[in-house]
Parts: structure tokens; C-alpha cells; sequence
């Protein structure tokens, strides 16, 4: 038997979960695409350089392991024109990773362009361009890919099949360890059934989407190579094709599980006299307890084991396959994501299925409430201990908590765990209140009987409480059956017309004074036993055992109507009993709220598994002389002058291309009156200057280019770091003011 709960309304939770969904969206509708976990640390020639001859090759070294094919990195002419050989040369060495290309002998002067793709050792694609020169710096019209890798369409849809995932495998996960750690019973309660299979479904599609995506996520970015076979052929080559395959194959044994779940194991838990023994059963005797007992135990065993194996299996396919599979401790670091993953999946998911059970089922029992409760306090220990050792390993120092967009995420999820946990005990405070409610109550009241009306049945007290709302729901159902009747006499025999009212009336009355009436077994013997017009009086009592089969009815209009009767007048009874019942109506609105927190936190999780570590940042930073990557451009400053001699007010704009250390920058110089038009001035000189390495004054002349204009090239700055620039402005023979602005230098 599958126990169904109340058709309640679920406007209050629909709002919940688009309030939280709608502040996901806000917080990350704008996120830009999968962040690089591997970066770019060095290439040879340098970005930006100026070689006298053209090099054998063109190397790069990256920050942490990555796969490349021989269209990897492309070298192009001044033309655009590819030049390279067309072969992934491989040379990493010890934890060196480096790759690089041949180039044929006898290139021009002129400026080329390097296009390179990868993909991390954490799945996710890495991409991006730089120019180096030969001779002299050129112009050059090669065209690069102005879409990041990993971004767009395809970028945008891979990260949600990515989230849903997520949710997938925390909704099957953390739903079936409720029904078999916590509540048994919830195997025959239809909502948790359907949220479980739901989860697998959506684990399922969402890992197939992800397997036909990884082509043009990887690639190209055009959402129509997701029917390339070839490009699926060498996906799954590559460890997170691998890892996609191998939790398909895991979900297969996971479907196995289901179905044993609400199969033998939900009939192994039917209340007696519920239908779960079979004919030949009933024949031969009854059940011996022991021997079902002892059927019950071992199927929890074996689906507590198996189900253990199979949630360790499917949190394995992404720790081997996301930031926990390279980098620092990796051998530790795996088993630690498996952790945290199964204990966001026995937290969130259980956490899912006693909400659906408390709205859509019949009343949780408290033991039940405690089990969840104490198994989502473990699982809040060990999400702690895995969280430091995580945290420690992806940022490394306090300063990158605030300095770095991965630190500042995790601070985010870490409030909104600290939320959830305290909402958490607002729960559990309303589970210690419920429990001592319970104990209050008659013994026999409190046992839940498996069906729904009989289960929220609590003595006669309740039914006299709601005793009005029946009557008004009988009342209005007769009224509606007389308009059906009224409806019918015009189109039936004069005896249908005139019988079909007096039905009707005599429906209304009975099931009025039958709601008012606190005996819900009316005698035997009062009740007519071959009157037909009695069938209406005896449905619309939903205390009357057992109800009368609308189908029997030969007027098909009445049969409906009879049916609609009966669900509204069970409908109405069960909820206002459900409603009743303070602590349990707390507890369901706690666990609302901890479910809508839930969401948010999902998104954000699952944005931090796309964003480059702090570790990573760190370490790019440190190779380019401890500047950031945001450094590595050209730097354009504007100085305002005033020499204090007539028409010695101005601004100067100092660009510095590409604001590099070692390459030959050109620095150029424009020099504008108060009112924006170009001014010249008798002298103008330039230096730099650093004082952390005792460097300088290096001396720059610009040449004189144009009214207001200056310009310089070859400018050599030896050293990256923080550079100081001295800009010098005469107006006259005795006007003249020095300037002095910092520059960042990469």
C-alpha cells in the first residue's frame, strides 16, 4: 500500500523556493564562465617580447597539469597565416608542466600571435593569446577566438547540467538514507518515492548532457558538435569523460537499488492488515513476527550496505575529476571530497525528504525527526572537518580569504552554512517540542495508521474542532450537486428531474448533521441497508468504514460529484487536523526555511568548483614576479601640471605599451591645455624609478612627434614590481614642475 498525502496548498512553499532561487539568480546571474584552474605561469618567447631572430619554438608553462592535442597551440603570422608544425611537442620535466610547438626556420620580421587551448587536470578548459616579436614589432591582423573557452552557450548550459547534477545526487542520496536510517515507513508515502526517483532522473540526464557537452566545451564552443561522435570518441579518453561514464554506470546499480527501496523493502513495512501479506499468505496463517523481523533487518542491512557503496561511488566520480584530483595532498585530498559530498547529500537530501513528508504525507513521527536530526548533526561535524582541511588546501593564506575571488565565495558559503545551522536548531528546538507534545497525548492517538485520514485522526476532540469547516464543505458540495441536478433535468425523463434534487437535498442534510456529530461510527442499525438514496448520506461521512464505490452509481454526473464530495470532505478534516498541531506546523516552516537556504547554498557550491583556487592565483602571481595577471597590460596614466607661469596649466597622458618588464615598451605622451586641445611645451623628460631594488633614475627622451605629441620606444624596465614614473614639464625658461605617479609593472 502507497500512502498519499493531502492535496494541501503549496502556495507557501512554491514562494519559499522562488524567493531562494530568485536570490541565487541575483547573486550569480551575472558569474562569468568556469574560471581557469590551470594557468598560464610562463612562455618562451615572453608576451610581448622582441627577439632579434625567430625562435625554434614556442613553449608554455602552466601552473598544474593539463591536456593538450596538437592544435593546442597555434602560432600565427603578421598576416594571420598558422606557421607552427602542427605537433604538441611534450616537455614537462619533474612538476614542470610545459608544452610547446616547432617552428620552421626562415620567418619574417614582424609580430606573431600565440593561441593556445588546454584543459585543467580539474576538468575545466583553459584558452588565451599572446604576441611576441621578431625584429621589430609589426602591424597584425591574425584573428583570435574572442570567446573565452568554457563560455557562452555552451559554457552557460554545461554549468547548469553541473548544478542539477548536484542536486540530483543530494536529492537520491540523502532521500533514500532518510527512508532507510530514519523513517522505513516513508518507503510507502508517494512524495518521498517521487522525490528520490526524480533525483536519479535528473542525475541521470543531467551526466548524459554533460558527456555530450564536454566536446564543444572544450573546443569550439558550438553547441552543435554535441553530435559529433568523434570529438564523444576522444571525450571519453580523457579522465572526465572517464569519470562521466563510469557514474552512469554506477546509476544503473543505483536504479536497482530504488526499486528494491520502494519495492520488497516498502512492503516489508506495510502496517498490518494493510494488504501486504498475499492470499496464499493468508491461507497457510499469519506472518510469524520473528521471521519478519528478521526479514525487515536484513533487507536494511543489505540496502544500508549497498546504498553505501553506490553514494561512494557516484561522490567518487567527482572527486576524481574536479579540484580534489590534482594539486596539493591529492592522495588525501580525494577521499576527504568524497566525505563532504556524502555528508551534503545525508544533510540537504534527507533534509529534502522530511520536507516533502511533513506537506505531502501523513504526520512524521518524532523518533523519526530525532534520527534525521541527530544524523544531520554528524554530518555538520564532518562537513567542519572536511571544510578546514578543503579550505587550507585551495587558499592557503588568511590574506586570500578577502584577496581572491575563490576566497571571497567560500566566506560566502561559509555564512550561509552558519545560517542553515542555525536554522538548523530552530528545528531541533521544535523536534524536543513536538516530542514532548507526543507524550502528552493518548497512546492511541499517536500511533499512525498508515492511511491518511486515519492517521491524522487524534480523538474526538479534533473532530468536533473542525466540525464546522466539514459542514460548510458539505454544504457547498450539495449546492453544487443541485446545480448538476438542476443541469441534468433539462436534458433527462421528468423522473430523473424530480429525483435528482431530492437526492441531493438529502445528501446536504445527512452529510451536515453526520460532520457535527462527534460518534464517528454511526450505529448499524440505523442505517438503511438497501435504500438507495442512503449512498450519498454514508460517502459524504468520511468516518464511515468502509466508504461507498462512486462508480456503483448508475447516474455517472452523481457518481462524480459523490467522489468530488468525498475528497473535499477528507481534504478538509485531514488538513485542519494537520494545521491543528502547533509544533508540527513549526517544525514544517523551519524546515522550509532550512530548505530554501539550501538552495542558494547549492548554487554557491557549485560556482565555487568553477572559480580558480587561491592557491593557483597565488602561484601565477609569484611566477610573473608577484603581480597579478591585471598587471600584465598596458598601463595608462593622467597627470595634471601647473608650472605656475602663464598658460603652465595642463594634463598629461603617459601610455606604456605593453607595460612588461624586459620587453621594449613604447611609452607615448600627449600634453593638452585646460580645455582639452593638444599644447606644446619646450621640454619634457621622463624617468623610472625603483627603490625597492635601488634601480633608476632610468632616463627616457622622447622624440617630439607632433603638436602636443611625444613619443619613445625601446623603453627597458629591467624588473617587475612597483615602479616610480617622473614626468618633467617646462613652460618657459623659469617655469617647470615635476611629477612623480607609481606605475605597476609586470
Amino acid at each position: 500500500m502507497v500512502t498519499t498525502g493531502p492535496p494541501a496548498r503549496r502556495s507557501a512553499v512554491l514562494r519559499m523556493l522562488v524567493v531562494a532561487v530568485a536570490l541565487a539568480g541575483a547573486l550569480f546571474g551575472g558569474a562569468v564562465p568556469a574560471s581557469a584552474h590551470a594557468a598560464l605561469t610562463g612562455s618562451t618567447p615572453a608576451q610581448g617580447s622582441v627577439v632579434d631572430r625567430a625562435p625554434e619554438q614556442v613553449s608554455l608553462t602552466f601552473s598544474e597539469g593539463v591536456a593538450m592535442g596538437d592544435d593546442s597551440i597555434r602560432v600565427l603570422d603578421p598576416h594571420g597565416k598558422r606557421v607552427d608544425r602542427g605537433k604538441l611537442r611534450n616537455l614537462c620535466s619533474g612538476a614542470t608542466v610545459k608544452y610547446g610547438t616547432g617552428l620552421p626556420p626562415g620567418l619574417g620580421n614582424g609580430t606573431y600571435t600565440v593561441a593556445w587551448q588546454a584543459v585543467s587536470a580539474d576538468s575545466h578548459p583553459v584558452s588565451g593569446a599572446f604576441t611576441f616579436s621578431v625584429g621589430a614589432p609589426s602591424k597584425s591582423s591574425a584573428a583570435v577566438p574572442q570567446q573565452e573557452a568554457g563560455g557562452g552557450l555552451v559554457g552557460a548550459l554545461y554549468g547548469i547540467a553541473r548544478c542539477l547534477a548536484y542536486a540530483g545526487f543530494v536529492l537520491m542520496a540523502g532521500g533514500a538514507a532518510f527512508v532507510v536510517a530514519c523513517r522505513p515507513a516513508a518507503a510507502l508515502v508517494r512524495s518521498v518515492q517521487r522525490l528520490v526517483v526524480q533525483g536519479w532522473a535528473l542525475l541521470t540526464g543531467t551526466t548524459v548532457a554533460m558527456l555530450l557537452l564536454r566536446t564543444p566545451y572544450t573546443g569550439s564552443g558550438d553547441l552543435a558538435d554535441v553530435f559529433d561522435l568523434g570529438g564523444l570518441q576522444q571525450v571519453l579518453l580523457t579522465k572526465p569523460g572517464a569519470a562521466l561514464v563510469s557514474r552512469l554506470l554506477l546509476l544503473a546499480a543505483a536504479a536497482l537499488f530504488v526499486a528494491v527501496l520502494f519495492g520488497a523493502f516498502a512492503r516489508a513495512h506495510e502496517p498490518a492488515g494493510a494488504g501486504g501479506t498475499t492470499d496464499a499468505e493468508g491461507e497457510a496463517g499469519a506472518v510469524d513476527p520473528a521471521e519478519e523481523a528478521r526479514r525487515r533487518k536484513d533487507l536494511t542491512f543489505g540496502l544500508g550496505i549497498g546504498g553505501v557503496i553506490v553514494a561512494t561511488g557516484l561522490a567518487a566520480t567527482w572527486a576524481m575529476a574536479e579540484h580534489a584530483s590534482t594539486g596539493l595532498q591529492p592522495a588525501v585530498a580525494m577521499p576527504v571530497d568524497v566525505l563532504h559530498l556524502l555528508a551534503v547529500a545525508a544533510w540537504l537530501g534527507g533534509l529534502a525528504a522530511l520536507l516533502v513528508s511533513l506537506y505531502w504525507g501523513p504526520p512524521v513521527e518524532r523518533t523519526a525527526v530525532r534520527r534525521f536530526s541527530r544524523i544531520a548533526f554528524g554530518s555538520v561535524v564532518v562537513l567542519a572537518a572536511t571544510g578546514v582541511y578543503q579550505s587550507w588546501r585551495q587558499v592557503g593564506t588568511w590574506s586570500a580569504l578577502t584577496g581572491t575571488a575563490y576566497g571571497r565565495l567560500l566566506l560566502l558559503k561559509v555564512g550561509l552554512v552558519a545560517v542553515l545551522v542555525g536554522i538548523a536548531w530552530v528545528s531541533r528546538r521544535w523536534t524536543a517540542r513536538l516530542g514532548e507534545a507526543r507524550a502528552a497525548e493518548n497512546p492511541a492517538a499517536a500511533a499512525e495508521a498508515g492511511g491518511t485520514v486515519a492517521a491524522a485522526e487524534a480523538g474526538g476532540t479534533a473532530a468536533a474542532t473542525d466540525a464546522a469547516d466539514v459542514a460548510d464543505v458539505a454544504q457547498e458540495a450539495g449546492e453544487a450537486a443541485e446545480r448538476q441536478s438542476a443541469k441534468a433535468a433539462g436534458k433527462a425523463t421528468g423522473k430523473a428531474a424530480a429525483g435528482a434534487p431530492a437526492a441531493s437535498s438529502t445528501a446536504t442534510a445527512t452529510a451536515t448533521a453526520t460532520a457535527a456529530s462527534p460518534d464517528p461510527d454511526p450505529d448499524p442499525e440505523e442505517t438503511p441497508e438497501t435504500d438507495p438514496e442512503a449512498a450519498p448520506e454514508t460517502a459524504l461521512n468520511p468516518d464511515t468504514d468502509p466508504e461507498p464505490d462512486p462508480s456503483t452509481d448508475p447516474d455517472p454526473a452523481r457518481a462524480a460529484q459523490l467522489a468530488r464530495q468525498q475528497a473535499a470532505l477528507r481534504t478538509a478534516r485531514t488538513k485542519r487536523l494537520r494545521d491543528a498541531d502547533p509544533e508540527r506546523l513549526g517544525l514544517r516552516r523551519s524546515v522550509l526555511a532550512e530548505a530554501s537556504v539550501a538552495v542558494v547554498l547549492l548554487v554557491v557550491t557549485t560556482v565555487l568548483t568553477a572559480t580558480e583556487p587561491a592557491r593557483t592565483e597565488a602561484a601565477v602571481q609569484a611566477a610573473s614576479g608577484g603581480q597579478s595577471t591585471a598587471s600584465n597590460q598596458p598601463q595608462v596614466l593622467t597627470v595634471p601640471f601647473d608650472t605656475g607661469g602663464p598658460h603652465g596649466k595642463g594634463t598629461a597622458r603617459v601610455d606604456l605599451d605593453p607595460g612588461r618588464s624586459g620587453n621594449a615598451n613604447e611609452l607615448r605622451l600627449r600634453l593638452s591645455d585646460p580645455s582639452g586641445k593638444a599644447m606644446d611645451v619646450p621640454e619634457v623628460k621622463v624617468s623610472f624609478t625603483q627603490k625597492a631594488k635601488k634601480l633608476g633614475p632610468l632616463p627616457v627622451v622622447p622624440r617630439h612627434t607632433g603638436t602636443g605629441h611625444w613619443r619613445a620606444s625601446g623603453v627597458q624596465l629591467p624588473v617587475p614590481g612597483q615602479w616610480q614614473l617622473s614626468l618633467l614639464v617646462r613652460t618657459s625658461d623659469i617655469d617647470q614642475v615635476t611629477e612623480i605617479r607609481n606605475v605597476k609593472i609586470g
